[in-house]
């Protein structure tokens, strides 16, 4: 995975989704009782990031590839491709934390739960950008090589050389850019 701090870029693989991608599906509830204050238990929630998509949606179109090997911490996939709706589902901010752990550093998807996208900034876990058309019926495929570009708000797949628009993160863009909520806060001397 390539990041350009200058340019405020993210390259690496892509990993597809579809539809509707619940925070039950990014990480199960039986995954919860981990502690992710605890540095030690922490990183089992990238161990089992998405491993509760449904066969037949993982990876699509294929259906059944693992998003992290088995006995693993971490995916080889920096970028996830989501269509509608993702993030869905209950209010657990452990989803994006999953992905994050996992090694994601952008999700680009046509819409997001809101609780989900707040999740994702407020705790400097991931950029949820929106695409302005839908990118996971072929535009992409599990494996390619992509490049999100924060400021020209593009993503590029580097296999077919298409570049795709993205709406911009907007009011958002100074949380992210802090790395979190708290952290923004702090730098606006909102906390000491």
């Amino acid at each position: 995975m390539e990041q350009d701090q200058a340019a405020r870029r993210i390259a690496g693989k892509a990993f597809v989704l579809g539809d509707d991608i619940d925070t039950d599906q990014i990480i199960p509830a039986e995954y919860l009782a981990y502690n992710p204050s605890d540095p030690e238990e922490r990183k089992f929630f990238g161990m089992y990031a998405n491993v509760g998509v449904p066969k037949g949606q993982s990876g699509l179109p294929g259906g059944n590839l693992r998003f992290v090997p088995e006995g693993e911490f971490h995916s080889a996939y920096k970028i996830v491709i989501g269509g509608k709706n993702f993030g869905c589902g209950s209010s657990r901010e452990h989803a994006p934390l999953a992905l994050a752990e996992a090694g994601v550093e952008v999700v680009v998807a046509e819409f997001y739960a809101r609780i989900f996208f707040r999740n994702s900034v407020n705790g400097g876990y991931l950029l949820p950008m929106e695409a302005t058309e839908r990118l996971c019926d072929g535009a992409v495929e599990t494996g390619d090589e992509c490049e999100v570009d924060l400021d020209a708000a593009t993503l590029t797949n580097r296999r077919t050389g298409k570049r795709y628009a993205l709406n911009p993160l907007g009011d958002v863009q100074p949380i992210v850019d802090a790395g979190g909520v708290f952290a923004y806060a702090r730098q606006e001397g909102m906390l000491s």
